[in-house]
């Protein structure tokens, strides 16, 4: 169990975000969702340990080291010539020292393998498209064996197919091992689907935190995002919301 307990969040002398606080179960994915300027990239920032806000971020009671926390910016783009598979063994740089072991060359190419990247293993990181790139950017987060993984926006250079196995690798990963994991989408359908709990952003504050039917339920989507939507159920019972112009 993770708890967190966010200060006020400003940017400049703006309150982006009132003081919050939630709880993470060990192996779950939350969604962060929210209008654009709600202070998705600001909270992750912050609960990341990279800005100058004073986040509590506690594993069943204890300080999680900021070590043991991951993150995937936004925004993104390596112009290096490292090869992909040591990009992912930069994960874990602090640990290897000078000489890289046999075993962490073949965990890493495992991760990569299972991420269906095991193609680009000895290819340049600057000779990759941006989608490949965030995709190994993502396994490099994964190979640090991160107990909180924060992802802002960690499909936003994927393709349609890429997207769904981004997500449905990432939420498997952390059931397997306990990570729990905070992702900020625009999707609210990815959200939806991938997602075990959503807290919504608006207006400065959260203003929902449940499972994702009930906390797009109740005008919260129309309030907030100026859209009408319409609620759809995919194949596999997942939750889709179509959004329409407000008449």
């Amino acid at each position: 169990m993770f708890d967190i307990e966010v200060p006020a969040l400003f940017r400049g002398r703006v309150q982006v975000l009132a003081p919050t606080a939630f709880t993470l179960a060990a192996g779950s994915m939350t969604g962060i969702v929210g209008p654009n300027g709600a202070g998705k990239s600001t909270l992750l920032r912050a609960v990341a340990g990279i800005s100058q806000d004073s986040v509590a971020v506690r594993r069943r009671g204890e300080p999680l080291h900021r070590r043991a926390i991951g993150f995937l910016p936004q925004a993104f783009s390596v112009a290096s010539t490292l090869s992909v598979t040591d990009c992912i063994l930069l994960g874990r740089r602090e640990n290897l020292g000078w000489r890289v072991p046999v075993w962490a060359r073949n965990d890493a190419r495992g991760l990569l393998d299972r991420f269906g990247l095991a193609d680009l293993a000895d290819r340049p990181m600057s000779a990759l498209s941006g989608g490949q790139q965030q995709r190994v950017l993502l396994v490099q987060r994964l190979f640090r064996n991160p107990a909180l993984l924060l992802l802002d926006e960690p499909t936003s250079a994927l393709d349609l197919h890429h997207q769904l196995s981004a997500l449905s690798m990432i939420r498997d990963h952390a059931r397997e091992t306990g990570m729990a994991v905070i992702a900020a989408l625009h999707d609210l359908t990815l959200a939806a689907r991938f997602c075990d709990r959503i807290l919504v952003l608006a207006g400065g504050a959260v203003v929902r935190d449940d499972a994702p039917a009930a906390a797009f339920a109740g005008g919260l989507i129309e309030n907030h995002w100026n859209v009408a939507p319409e609620f759809l159920k995919a194949r596999d019972g997942g939750l889709v919301v179509v959004p329409h112009a407000m008449a």
